[in-house]
Order: C-alpha cells, then structure tokens, then sequence
C-alpha cells in the first residue's frame, strides 16, 4: 500500500489493475495496512482504487473513512 501522512489525516492507498476498488479496500482491512497509525489519534482515510489495462484510465476509487464508505 501507498501511505501518506497529513496534519490531521493518515491516508492509505491501495491500486488494483483490472480489479476493483472494492477488493483493494477489502486488502487494506485484511491485511490490517491501518493497525500502526490508529494509536496516533488522526483519522485514518482508506482509498481502494482500481486502474483498468483497456481503457489505460482509473476506472473507479472508493474512500472509507471512519465514519463510513464514501464512493466517488
């Protein structure tokens, strides 16, 4: 996974090629990519986002926050 940290965010990124958005952000929890920044206090916003090899685009991203899943 890709992490980045802001001032009041920790963001996680994880790319599926030909997946989907849906399976990255389900890695990101089965892996538990987010376990190490919980202790330091800021949310943790987790982007699961899939690239397609036909269209050579990104096809789709979804962002779960800890108040839930937002789809974009």
């Amino acid at each position: 996974p890709l992490c980045g940290l802001a001032d009041s965010n920790n963001n996680i990124f994880e790319f599926k090629l030909d997946g989907s958005a849906e399976e990255a952000l389900q890695q990101i929890e089965e892996k538990g990519y987010a376990l190490k920044y919980r202790a330091d206090g800021r949310r943790i916003i987790k982007v699961g986002a899939n690239f397609s090899r036909k269209t050579h685009t990104l096809e789709r991203w979804e962002v779960s926050r800890d108040e839930g899943i937002v789809n974009d």
